[in-house]
């Protein structure tokens, strides 16, 4: 293998990593997305749940229909536990996509470096 053979195999795997993270920053607007979901759509669904165990007609369902209040019951404690986790979840990836995000413009600003040293070592026009 020669010296420009070996270059361009260094090109395409640059290449193919910048194109590998750019597929990642797409997937992490999605990530980011489903989190703030979460955030949203966790609290209301809690509220609700409480909402509804709180008010005083409530109870009277529950007395009238034995059945269907019990599982009513269930399915609103499930609903609580669901969207507790559902936040938790929510808060953890958002923390998690702004971390990423910081060393990713850590990354850039590294490579932009790298690259003017490079370019003003060997006198090469920046493009």
């Amino acid at each position: 293998m020669n010296n420009k053979e070996h270059n361009f195999s260094r090109a395409d795997v640059l290449d193919l990593m910048d194109g590998f993270i750019e597929r990642i920053l797409e997937i992490r607007k999605i990530l980011l997305s489903v989190s703030v979901s979460a955030l949203i759509l966790g609290p209301f669904a809690t509220f609700l749940s409480i909402f509804l165990i709180t008010h005083p007609r409530f109870y009277a369902v529950l007395e009238r229909e034995h059945e269907f209040g019990e599982i009513l019951v269930v399915l609103l404690g499930v609903i609580i536990s669901v969207s507790v986790v559902w936040m938790i979840t929510g808060v953890r990836q958002y923390l998690t996509l702004k971390s990423w995000d910081n060393r990713y413009k850590e990354y850039l600003e590294q490579k932009d470096q790298i690259d003017k040293k490079i370019a003003s070592d060997f006198g090469l026009e920046q493009d």
